[in-house]
C-alpha cells in the first residue's frame, strides 16, 4: 500500500539487517491453521537449508502433531508466492534467501488437524 504523505517521510529504516544478530526468515507452514502467521527466525546465512526441518523448525511448529509425520523429501516449498526448489545442502544465503524473505511450505498429505485444511 502506497502512503501519501503531506510532510517530508523521511527516517532510517529500523529493520535493516543490521540492527539484528542474523538475517530474518519468515517461514510459514501452509493448511496449519494452528500457527496463523508465518513465524519469523533470525537465522545465520550461512545455515544449511536441511537444517530448517532436523533442527530448526522442530523447535517451532514441533508442537503440531502432524509436524513428526513430515516427509522432508516431498515438501513443497514456495518463496515470494512462488514455486522454489532449495537445494537441502546448500546454505540460506547460497539458495537465494536474504534478510526478510518469505518462504513457505506445503506438506503434502497432512493438512491440518485431523485433515481441517483439506
Amino acid at each position: 500500500m502506497s502512503v501519501k504523505s503531506i510532510k517530508p517521510y523521511n527516517f532510517p529504516a529500523k529493520d535493516v539487517r543490521e540492527n539484528f544478530p542474523a538475517p530474518l526468515l519468515f517461514i510459514g507452514w501452509e493448511d496449519h491453521l494452528m500457527f496463523a502467521a508465518p513465524i519469523c527466525l533470525p537465522l545465520p546465512a550461512d545455515t544449511p537449508f536441511g537444517a530448517l526441518g532436523a533442527a530448526v523448525l522442530p523447535g517451532t511448529y514441533g508442537v503440531h502433531p502432524d509436524f513428526a509425520k513430515i516427509d522432508w523429501t516431498k515438501v513443497e516449498w514456495t518463496k515470494s508466492g512462488k514455486p522454489w526448489k532449495p537445494d537441502p545442502a546448500k546454505s540460506l544465503a547460497d539458495n537465494g534467501l536474504l534478510h526478510k524473505d518469505v518462504i513457505r511450505f506445503r506438506t503434502p498429505g497432512l493438512s491440518g488437524l485431523n485433515g481441517s485444511c483439506s
